[in-house]
């Protein structure tokens, strides 16, 4: 991919520095791409040389870099506390940041846009697995629910300049994603990594038990961050057939959003056993019922992406133990 075809090709990754960004620009540049000689360019600012919630720097940037291809993937992100805690932060961060980029993407011709949501989009009792049509038609998970209609935004932000202007984007809706690079913190990160951080420690600290969060009832969807990155250079390799395979509404507006996801679907109860026996802790765990459990069951039918080509490869258990490895390799600190 990426080649005599693609030999301007400037692809702009937002959030580079980030799991997600760092995961697709790995693969990238795995894929041969930045070929010097036929003027491929990866550009990938970090966030002490580009503020992307500002308006005026990120214009001043697009018009000396010019990038063809831009990929979303800078966001303000974390697990049920911090959203339920930082509501404000995390609405009027992520929508500056998003609407920026869209709206200046547009006004500066980039050719392709790929902007990352997130399942967390979908009604809270969404009927299971998730198809990309239930969006808006049920009311959200309210731990999350600023972070979503922020996502929601951006996707129809979207949707919008592609029906009014004929602007070129695709939204991938990723489950739970995991890996190297994660937030870890014991109180802002998701729930796989607070896990892997929680009985890392647990084990290291001969920790007699461990309190997990809620009642471990809740289903959940993982998908490993290289994944989703190969699936983005799938998207961008297959685009023109990736569009027009697009659903469309009832007014005949391309639903410009596809899921991403896998076959690994499990219980949080299950997850947690599966974590402190790859970690090998020994102790008790306890279960803190005072908690909130979040969205009871999350996930996504990913047929579409699927029957386009492409689809999750990595065993669940074979990421965490790759999680993990990357996790024990870095000094986190409290």
């Amino acid at each position: 991919m990426f080649k005599e075809k693609d030999q301007f090709e400037k692809i702009f990754i937002a959030g580079a520095n980030g799991m997600v960004g760092s995961s697709i620009k790995k693969a990238l540049l795995n894929s041969g791409f930045r070929n010097k000689k036929i003027n491929q360019q990866l550009l990938s600012p970090s966030r002490i040389e580009l503020d992307l919630s500002s308006y005026v720097d990120l214009n001043n940037w697009f018009k000396i870099n010019r990038p063809s291809t831009v990929i979303i993937c800078a966001a303000k992100v974390g697990g049920i506390y911090a959203n339920s805690n930082q509501p404000y932060d995390f609405i009027i961060e992520n929508l500056k940041i998003q609407t920026n980029l869209i709206e200046l993407s547009h006004l500066h011709g980039v050719k392709k846009l790929i902007f990352l949501g997130s399942s967390c989009i979908y009604p809270k009792l969404a009927p299971q697995p998730i198809k990309e049509e239930y969006l808006l038609t049920n009311y959200l998970e309210e731990t999350n629910e600023f972070y979503a209609i922020a996502k929601i935004a951006g996707i129809k932000l979207c949707q919008a300049l592609n029906f009014q202007h004929n602007f070129n984007s695709i939204s991938l809706m990723p489950t739970n994603l995991y890996g190297p690079g994660d937030n870890y913190h014991p109180m802002n990160s998701h729930v796989m990594p607070s896990l892997i951080r929680k009985f890392h420690e647990g084990k290291k600290n001969n920790s007699k038990e461990i309190i997990c969060w809620g009642t471990g009832k809740p289903l959940r969807e993982f998908l490993y961050v290289d994944d989703l990155a190969k699936a983005c250079l799938f998207i961008l390799d297959n685009w023109d057939y990736v569009f027009k395979s697009l659903t469309l509404d009832k007014k005949g507006r391309h639903l410009n959003w596809i899921n991403v996801g896998s076959q690994y679907e499990i219980s949080i109860k299950d997850l947690v056993k599966k974590i402190s026996q790859i970690v090998k802790y020994k102790g008790n765990i306890v279960w803190d019922k005072t908690m909130p459990d979040g969205t009871p069951r999350k996930k996504l039918d990913t047929t579409k992406i699927n029957r386009l080509g492409w689809s999750a490869s990595t065993p669940l258990d074979e990421g965490i133990k790759m999680t993990l490895e990357s996790f024990e390799k870095q000094n986190f600190k409290t």
